[in-house]
């Protein structure tokens, strides 16, 4: 099995950054991409940004150019570095990892950006 631990939320004016960290444990060698995901309250859970093994990755429009998605193999480790935040990337993020047989999450992080 595959655990994953999400760190380096909080509260941060609108204009400002943070970096989400995700640290994966277990059976490591099954996981391919990996990715971070949001959900605001009464929202559905939406992509933000994706890294494959080799380093592909993917965004959303809404993050792309301020959000940077990074990954270090060797530490079993995925980053998220946000800035120019805004109040409407307000959401708890969690990180996933894409395994043979699905997706496992981690427990989240809340981000909140105040205006």
């Amino acid at each position: 099995q595959v655990q994953l631990v999400e760190s380096g939320g909080g509260l941060v004016q609108a204009g400002g950054s943070l970096r989400l960290s995700c640290a994966a444990s277990g059976s490591i060698f099954s996981i391919n991409a990996m990715g971070w995901y949001r959900q605001a309250p009464g929202k559905q859970r939406e992509l933000v940004a994706t890294i494959t093994r080799g380093g592909t990755t993917n965004y959303a429009g809404s993050v792309k150019g301020r959000f940077t998605i990074s990954r270090i193999n060797a530490k079993n480790t995925v980053y998220l570095q946000m800035n120019s935040l805004k109040p409407e990337d307000t959401a708890v993020y969690y990180c996933a990892a894409d395994l043979p047989l699905g997706t496992r999450w981690g427990q989240g992080t809340q981000v909140t950006v105040s205006s």
